[in-house]
């Protein structure tokens, strides 16, 4: 690998295969899937997979956004809001919602973890949508058929832990800390040497799914247990990312 024009950043240009998988192997031991990897098709301690999220065909231009003020919020769990425990069969009882008088969807948390089942708060790939659930295009064209019914969709995202199973953060750098503790593993390394680089992580996650996923607000996990003790803690950071999007 190369060094690549940012600071910290290497590059090793390659012929991508055909199936668009890849993966990294840190040191000459086994492949580990990418830490920002979009896809993971085959599951969390698989391969990464290349997807282009810019590819999907957004049909909300004309939509404005709802204010929180008045809202009425349904939490919802795609893997149980229907049999099939998907996105496309969640889309399908859309229409219910409305009739109820929800104004705004807030999906439980969607980030790539482990096995088929689960309440998605031991995610472990936090740039890749679960795969069961229906991907990333799956999620878009939820959040499409949202917004074309008038409904908000606010995402639950979970960034004070990550799961124990298919964890290969910690391979690739101080993304964790033994400064500070939580009930569910390793704290997040917001505040100790090498936390830059993991708060821009988090940023860039935030970003990603306000952006990309057209998503209209993030529900933050228990962050009580965020823990940093810098001097610009990581939910002002958030804020301010937040606010410059919704100005664009």
């Amino acid at each position: 690998m190369a060094a690549g024009e940012r600071p910290g950043w290497w590059v090793a240009p390659v012929e991508p295969g055909d199936d668009g998988r890849y993966a990294f192997s840190l040191d000459g031991g086994d492949p580990r899937p990418d830490p920002r990897s979009l896809a993971q098709p085959d599951g969390v301690h698989a391969a990464s997979a290349l997807l282009d999220l810019t590819a999907y065909d957004w049909g909300d231009a004309d939509w404005a956004g709802r204010p929180l003020e008045g809202s009425v919020l349904y939490e919802l769990h795609v893997g149980t809001f229907t049999a099939e425990g998907t996105f496309a069969a969640a889309i399908e009882r859309l229409d219910h919602l409305v009739d109820l008088g929800v104004t705004t969807v807030t999906l439980m948390p969607v980030a790539a973890f482990p096995g088929r089942h689960g309440w998605g708060y031991d995610g472990v790939a936090l740039f890749a949508v679960h795969e069961p659930y229906g991907g990333a295009r799956g999620l878009q064209e939820f959040v499409d058929a949202c917004h074309r019914r008038g409904l908000a969709v606010h995402l639950d995202v979970v960034y004070n832990h990550l799961g124990p199973s298919g964890n290969y953060l910690g391979q690739f750098g101080p993304y964790f800390t033994d400064r500070h503790h939580t009930p569910w593993g390793q704290a997040v390394n917001l505040d100790a040497p090498g936390s830059d680089e993991v708060r821009a992580f988090l940023l860039d996650n935030a970003r990603m799914w306000l952006t990309d996923f057209h998503l209209d607000g993030l529900r933050l996990d228990a962050v009580h247990a965020l823990y940093d003790d810098r001097a610009e803690h990581l939910l002002e950071a958030l804020a301010t990312l937040a606010d410059e999007i919704s100005e664009q």
